[in-house]
């Protein structure tokens, strides 16, 4: 009588680094000073900088990351940036 043969064992699944939550602030340029936080509870998430007290809210859902909030806070320093720029152009 034969062996049976075995089934060969899946490969391991690969798992993914974890997302940084402190980050460097815009405003001081401070190295890990950013902390992000999230309330479910009442659906905010907040980036607070610990150096300068800066800080930043945004609605969140079930699937925010801290690096999606630190993002905004970018995304809304650039483009509160480029209208101030544009404003100064239009009055010069």
């Amino acid at each position: 009588m034969g062996k049976r043969k075995s089934k060969a064992k899946p490969p391991p699944k690969k798992r993914l680094g974890k997302l940084e939550t402190v980050f460097t602030c815009p405003f001081c340029n401070h190295g890990s000073s950013v902390e992000c936080r999230i309330d479910m509870k009442d659906l905010i998430g907040e980036a607070v900088c610990r150096i300068c007290q800066e800080n930043f809210s945004t609605t969140v859902n079930a699937l925010t990351e801290p690096i999606d909030i630190y993002s905004e806070w970018i995304d809304e320093c650039e483009r509160v940036n480029t209208l101030e720029e544009e404003e100064d152009e239009e009055g010069a």
